[in-house]
């Protein structure tokens, strides 16, 4: 008996696969109820080969699936509206984690599909992302409930208006990056003060974790951690003040404005371009 696809994979990338490997983990789908494309046959056949999932000859194959992921690169939007016309109305949830294409225009190349539109970060990798969440107004709460559980398997779920995506895609999209060059250089100030890297890495590290952990289980707020912390004249204000003489604090919040900022002018190209 073959078994009909529940999940069609629309470009089997990265981030696409990363989702797709817990799905498969947690039993959310079994491989032979997954239909795939990527962008080469090579790149097919491995994701074949590793876990067993079908392999679709086309796009267009893959919207019997009731399910369907779409995971490309925003540039490659136009070719596959070019390849998907005339539209197929079909039933179903459109999960879309295309940066920059929004909830409008999915609406026009999936007619018919229950539209969300999902910014997940790369911690997903790992299973401890968070993916911020929004649709269509006529999705139905049945349909929201799908997508959130879809996307609980790899981390974080939050659902915020279409208007705050790109103010998601600065602060968590982006926001890894910008960790990891504080990180980076916390490391360096270790090494800088005479400690091997490898143990100015680990005490960052698990400073950093252990950090969030306790703001988190104790629900505090980051100033109160950091007054915590605080002796008069000891060697946290000192650092402090140093920080706040560079101008850290304030830096880092032009670095979020400055990322929504080009968020905002991706998406309004990409949308100019598909017009033209």
């Amino acid at each position: 008996m073959t078994t009909l696809p529940q999940l069609g994979i629309l470009g089997c990338g990265v981030m696409a696969e990363a989702i797709l490997s817990r799905l498969l983990a947690q039993g959310y789908y079994q491989p032979d109820q997954v239909i795939v494309t990527a962008l080469s046959g090579q790149r097919q056949a491995w994701l074949g080969e590793t876990y067993g999932v079908k392999i679709a000859p086309t796009n267009r194959d893959l919207l019997q699936a009731p399910t369907l992921l779409l995971s490309i690169k925003p540039q490659v939007f136009p070719d596959i509206l070019q390849e998907l016309d005339p539209p197929i109305v079909s039933s179903g949830l459109l999960l879309s984690i295309v940066t920059g294409i929004n909830l409008g225009s999915l609406e026009q190349a999936f007619p018919g599909r229950g539209i969300i539109r999902a910014v997940p970060n790369t911690p997903v990798l790992v299973g401890a992302g968070i993916t911020a969440i929004a649709g269509l107004p006529t999705l139905t709460a049945q349909e929201l409930q799908q997508a959130e559980t879809f996307f609980k398997v790899i981390g974080e779920v939050i659902t915020v208006p279409e208007k705050l995506l790109n103010s998601v895609t600065a602060l968590a999209g982006s926001g890894p990056a910008f960790a990891a060059l504080i990180l980076e250089a916390l490391t360096d100030g270790g090494v800088l003060v005479g400690l091997p890297r490898a143990t100015a890495q680990k005490l960052v590290l698990a400073t950093m974790s252990g950090t969030i952990k306790l703001l988190q289980e104790k629900n505090l707020h980051p100033g109160q951690l950091k007054d915590q912390v605080t002796s008069p004249g000891g060697t946290t204000i000192t650092g402090l003040s140093v920080l706040e003489s560079a101008g850290v604090r304030g830096a880092l919040i032009k670095t979020i404005q400055a990322a929504q900022a080009r968020a905002i002018e991706l998406g309004n190209a990409l949308e100019s371009n598909k017009q033209t």
